[in-house]
């Protein structure tokens, strides 16, 4: 089973002051580190879902950068975009959101393998909460055109069928706590703050 890992990396990130993408942790970019994060869990190929700040952003060598040239209409155009841009021999999708540094590649792992043992939609957990990754088998996409918009990705298909979700538990695996302003970054253990909140 081919998953590809599909970053989204869209936003303005108005909260922050500035797209979320081009923030640096620890020296590094969010976006590139949310590619580390893909390909250290096993995800080929790697596609990037890049809107706002898109002109600036670091080299990411081996990476498909897609531009969302609708980013404004919120995260849901970029899931179906990023979607859209992955390649047939793909069988799944792991998507992850490129504000989420704590994610770690063994829930990557977890979810790979609920789907290679028969999961259609793997979603991780953290202490019984659903969070990222999210893996999204190819049947699922073309559901996604009616689900997944405005603000919304697939959270709203995953409410509506929850014949097709496996939730698997990735408690020990990192954090899905997402980093809204910079006073998050500030508390982000790579830059020397406390550890993040427990989802």
């Amino acid at each position: 089973m081919i998953a590809a890992g599909l970053l989204l990396a869209a936003g303005a990130g108005r909260r922050f002051g500035r797209p979320k993408a081009l923030v640096e942790l620890a020296g590094e970019p969010l976006v590139r580190r949310g590619v580390r994060l893909l390909r250290a869990g096993g995800c080929a190929p790697v596609h990037v879902v890049v809107g706002a700040g898109a002109d600036a952003l670091p080299e990411l060598p081996g990476t498909v950068l897609v531009l969302n040239r609708h980013w404004r209409d919120g995260l849901g155009s970029s899931l179906r975009c990023g979607l859209a841009s992955l390649p047939g021999h793909v069988h799944a999708a792991v998507v992850v959101l490129v504000d989420q540094p704590s994610l770690a590649p063994a829930a990557v792992c977890r979810v790979r393998a609920a789907h290679a043992a028969g999961a259609t939609v793997a979603v991780a957990t953290y202490g019984g909460r659903t969070g990222h990754p999210v893996l999204l088998d190819r049947a699922t996409w073309p559901m996604l055109g009616r689900y997944a918009t405005g603000d919304r990705g697939a959270r709203d298909l995953l409410r509506a069928r929850p014949d097709l979700v496996t939730l698997v538990p990735c408690d020990g695996a990192g954090s899905p706590a997402d980093l809204d302003t910079p006073a998050d970054l500030a508390r982000h253990p790579a830059a020397g703050g406390a550890a993040p909140p427990a989802p």
